[in-house]
C-alpha cells in the first residue's frame, strides 16, 4: 500500500483528499502547517509527498529545498493556487517533481501520483537492519536471522517506524501521530499494546529492562541498536 504525506493547512481540503485516497488504497498522514510537514517528511517513509504552497511557518518551495538539500528523494507533488508559469518554474526548479493547480479533481490527483509512485527511488532504504532483525518494506516481510517473524499489520507499520529511528526515544502520542495517524479512536493504550506484542515477538528474554523496545520513564519507548 504506497504511503503518501499531505501537507495542507486548509483542513476542509485535506479532509476530502485524504477520504479519497484512503479509498483509492494509499496510506496517508496529514501534516497542517510547514514545519510539521517537514518534520513527517524528514524522518518519515513515503512514497509521494503532496506539499501545499502556502502553509504557516514554511512555505511548500522552502520545504522543496530544504528536504532537497539533505538529499531526501521523495517524489515531491506541489499542490497550490498558484498557476503562472513563473510560480510553476520556482516550485520545480526547487526540487519539486509535479504541480497541481487547484481547483482540481481528485482523478488527476490519483492519475499524477500513480505516475509519481512508479518513478524508481532506489536511494530509499527499502531494507532496514537492526541487530539481527532484518525488515524488508516491499515484501512486507520481517526476518531475525533468516527465520520469518510474523506480525499484524499495525505492529509491522510501529516496528518499521521504529526500526527508521533507532535509538531515538518517541513518546506514545508521538508514535500514535506517525504510526496510526488517520485512527482518530486509537490511545495510548492501543501503543502500549502494540509494543507488548512485538516484544513477545522480538525478544529473546522474559526480562523487560533487555527488551529490544526499550521503556524511557515519563517520556515513551526506543528501539535499542545495541544490546
Amino acid at each position: 500500500m504506497p504511503k503518501i504525506l499531505l501537507v495542507e493547512d486548509d483542513k476542509d481540503l485535506a479532509v476530502m483528499v485524504s477520504q479519497w485516497l484512503q479509498a483509492e488504497n494509499y496510506s496517508l498522514d496529514i501534516a497542517n502547517d510547514g514545519m510539521e510537514g517537514y518534520e513527517f517528511l524528514r524522518q518519515g517513509h513515503y512514497d509521494v509527498a503532496i506539499l501545499d504552497w502556502d502553509l504557516p511557518r514554511m512555505t511548500g518551495v522552502e520545504i522543496v529545498l530544504k528536504y532537497r538539500a539533505t538529499k531526501g528523494v521523495t517524489p515531491i507533488l506541489m499542490l497550490t493556487g498558484k498557476s503562472g508559469i513563473a510560480e510553476k518554474e520556482e516550485g520545480l526548479d526547487a526540487g519539486a517533481d509535479d504541480y497541481l493547480a487547484k481547483p482540481f479533481h481528485m482523478r488527476e490527483l490519483s492519475a499524477r501520483l500513480r505516475a509519481l509512485t512508479r518513478r524508481p527511488t532506489t536511494a530509499v532504504t527499502k531494507v532496514l537492519k537492526v541487530g539481527n532483525l532484518e525488515l524488508d518494506v516491499v515484501k512486507h516481510r520481517l526476518s531475525r536471522d533468516g527465520v520469518d517473524i510474523h506480525l499484524l499489520p499495525k505492529d509491522f507499520a510501529l516496528l518499521e517506524f521504529l526500526m527508521r529511528h533507532p535509538d531515538e526515544v518517541f513518546s506514545s502520542d508521538a508514535l500514535l501521530q506517525r504510526v496510526w495517524n488517520m485512527d482518530s479512536e486509537a490511545t495510548s493504550d492501543a501503543v502500549r499494546t502494540s509494543v507488548k506484542r512485538l516484544r513477545k515477538k522480538l525478544d529473546e528474554s522474559d526480562n523487560e529492562d533487555d527488551s529490544i523496545i526499550e521503556n524511557v520513564r515519563r517520556i515513551g519507548y526506543r528501539l535499542r541498536a545495541k544490546r
